[in-house]
């Protein structure tokens, strides 16, 4: 069985560099994206093992976000550590763009006294919810007057 090759010198013979300075991985790339390694058989991201390897480990509860957008790229320098939150935000989920809007859907400013924050993290609008509540209190008022006709 011939000896097992330096991860460095595997992960070297996986990366192509492209104009905008990504190292692109050309090895396994997971179903999300990622370039994907394995060391001493055990599957590792290689964008964090090259941002390991390169500048230092990953602190405990923190993940890297792709400055560059590129998913397989194993650029460490193109990496940052942040919260999970803050890469979220700064992606295109939907998550994303709804906190980076400014107004609700019916206009109104999402701001301190307008804004209400459920325990799921989620938010209203005040103003709309009061309209809401202000049409369901006179379609009772209308039913009700109705009923004693």
């Amino acid at each position: 069985m011939p000896p097992k090759r330096e991860p460095i010198k595997r992960f070297w013979e996986k990366v192509d560099i492209d104009a905008n300075g990504c190292w692109l991985w050309k090895g396994s790339i997971s179903p999300e994206g990622y370039g994907r390694l394995s060391i001493n058989n055990y599957p590792v991201y290689a964008h964090r093992w090259s941002y390991e390897h390169f500048v230092g480990p990953i602190p405990e509860g923190l993940v890297l976000d792709h400055l560059c957008r590129v998913r397989n790229c194993v650029n460490p320098y193109h990496l940052e550590i942040v919260t999970t939150r803050e890469n979220c935000l700064r992606g295109e989920s939907i998550a994303a763009q709804m906190a980076h809007k400014t107004h609700c859907a019916n206009g109104h400013p999402w701001n301190g006294n307008n804004t209400h924050y459920r325990p799921d993290g989620s938010r209203y609008c005040r103003a709309c919810g009061r309209e809401r509540e202000r049409r369901r209190k006179e379609r009772m008022r209308n039913d009700a007057d109705r009923g004693a006709q």
